[in-house]
């Protein structure tokens, strides 16, 4: 899936990946976080993300395998998390010029217990793919007004530096 972003990849890529910054827009998880405490993932790490709005029952953690700021995260799913029995998921950002960039999110599941596979998979793949849509078009918003605010917040703190 594509998503133009009206921001350049940095910004989206932290306006996603800082948790400071996520709790504001997504409407995918009421809460996340990297256990450990730190403010963004890395490759390693491992995040709690709890789903939000009607979804909240939906948990799931998911260990980073790439992470490299700001053109690539990739996670996967730890454990199981129904209707979930493997998840994955990576985001490629590209500048398309200064103050526009496209989000490449790319995603593949499965759902379990397998003798549910042919009744879940579709329903599921529906209901994910509408659910992503909204969240990038919630970034998307959030984006439009909070850009300078996040490029601000870059300068100051440096904290993207140090990934």
């Amino acid at each position: 899936m594509e998503f133009t972003m009206p921001a350049s990849a940095d910004i989206v890529f932290d306006a996603f990946h800082f948790h400071h910054w996520r709790h504001r827009w997504d409407s995918l998880v009421s809460a996340t976080q990297v256990l450990g405490g730190a403010p963004c993932p890395y490759v390693g790490a491992v995040t709690e993300n709890s789903g939000g709005g009607w979804m909240r029952a939906l948990s799931m953690q998911t260990r980073f395998v790439s992470f490299d700021r700001p053109y690539l995260a990739a996670a996967s799913m730890v454990g199981t998390s129904f209707p979930f029995s493997r998840w994955a998921a990576s985001m490629r950002h590209k500048d398309q010029d200064a103050r526009n960039s496209v989000l490449i999110y790319t995603y593949t599941f499965e759902v379990g217990p397998r003798w549910t596979t042919w009744l879940l998979g579709p329903v599921v793949n529906t209901v994910f793919e509408h659910q992503t849509r909204k969240r990038f078009a919630r970034l998307q918003t959030f984006l439009v007004r909070h850009s300078q605010e996040i490029a601000d917040w870059q300068k100051e703190n440096k904290a993207h530096d140090a990934l």
